[in-house]
């Protein structure tokens, strides 16, 4: 299944327009995908930069912690 994607609009040069066009019929793959492609690739070159992906799990509590010790169960 495909993920969701969302919608935005992106401004380009004329040249790279005509650039991507030509790409898009010669390898029978949509502009968008190439858009995606690069933003990919961006963002992998900057993950340093990036925040940390944050944990799923609400943090500990001081109870949670105590709890955790002590061998109880909640």
């Amino acid at each position: 299944m495909a993920r969701r994607k969302i919608s935005t609009t992106v401004y380009i040069h004329p040249e790279q327009d005509e650039k991507l066009k030509i790409l898009s019929d010669r390898l029978q793959r949509p502009v968008a995908e190439f858009i995606r492609e690069a933003i990919d690739m961006f963002l992998e070159a900057h993950r340093n930069q990036l925040p940390v992906q944050l944990d799923l799990l609400p943090p500990r509590t001081a109870s949670d912690t105590e709890s955790s010790r002590s061998g109880s169960k909640a």
